[in-house]
């Protein structure tokens, strides 16, 4: 169905500025020091969400003022899209990361959204697993890449591909944490329990600070008692590392990519985009005890 041509014209016109909040990201945020969170936005089934994730959590993070790199690690480059990134422009990208032939400053484009670069994706990327299996250090090539943004960023998220091959490791072993998308339906468990033991290899093998940050459940339809069952056997399952916050089932989010918008900043107000907001107070908020509970044990044995 197309949309009345006002409704677009002001979807189109938005992104200059960032998406008002009400405050409520930033009252979460507290004083923490600075230090750039390395996330992998991970699962190994299309399908589910996770470059929706991705771009919106990367928005809400920014529009209160986190300087956020998003690196479009899936070769078919949707999370480039998402941010209206055109593919003519895609001269510098993740490919030419990965194989040292520019920088992270070169290779970080703006967006619409004030203080979110992307490190876009291009067809090139598509021969990178290839390329990678021959190269010295294979695993560690985003990492040894990125060793220059620490710092720059508040937030480095990694959309990865919808498979676990070297271009997903090496998204693990640059990372600190993997934030799962898991759509509310049988299928999507199944291969969800091969991903935490991924998690686990790559942990004991390349990176130990690598850990579970948690799984997001995506897609989720109230009405549907299959959503309920799903959500229900997850939380069973990892308890607390479950989100509390569900991102529905919502068209205006599967809108947005086709305007070159973040669905927070195409439609504020629909319920996607408040999920993804709250979704991300409640990570802030998450850290933010982390880091009071990391200190507390600093300063116990001191006391």
């Amino acid at each position: 169905m197309t949309q009345p041509l006002a409704q677009n014209q002001a979807a189109t016109s938005a992104p200059d500025t960032a998406p008002a909040t009400d405050g409520a990201i930033a009252s979460a945020a507290g004083g923490s020091p600075h230090k750039t969170r390395y996330i992998s936005i991970s699962n190994q089934k299309g399908g589910v969400g996770k470059t929706t994730t991705t771009v919106n959590l990367a928005t809400a993070l920014a529009a209160i003022g986190k300087k956020v790199l998003v690196v479009d690690l899936d070769p078919q480059g949707n999370a480039s899209t998402g941010f209206g990134i055109d593919r003519a422009d895609r001269v510098n990208g993740t490919y030419e990361l990965l194989f040292g032939e520019c920088t992270v400053e070169q290779a970080a484009a703006a967006t619409k959204v004030p203080h979110l670069f992307v490190v876009p994706s291009s067809i090139h990327l598509s021969g990178a697993e290839i390329e990678l299996v021959d190269t010295e250090r294979r695993e560690s090539r985003l990492k040894e890449a990125l060793e220059r943004a620490q710092g720059k960023y508040d937030y480095v998220m990694f959309d990865c591909p919808p498979s676990l091959n070297l271009l997903t490791l090496n998204a693990l072993v640059a990372s600190d944490g993997v934030l799962v998308p898991l759509q509310c339906e049988f299928y999507a468990l199944e291969g969800l329990s091969h991903l935490v033991k991924t998690i686990e290899r790559v942990k004991n093998s390349f990176n130990d600070k690598l850990d579970l940050m948690g799984v997001v459940l995506t897609m989720y339809d109230k009405r549907n008692n299959l959503s309920n069952q799903v959500s229900d056997n997850v939380r069973e399952f990892f308890g607390d590392k479950v989100f509390q916050t569900v991102i529905p089932r919502n068209v205006r989010v599967s809108e947005a990519p086709s305007f070159g918008l973040p669905a927070i900043v195409y439609d504020l107000a629909c319920p996607g985009s408040q999920a993804y907001i709250h979704l991300a107070k409640e990570l802030l908020k998450r850290e933010r005890r982390e880091q009071e509970a990391q200190q507390k044990q600093i300063a116990g044995p001191a006391a």
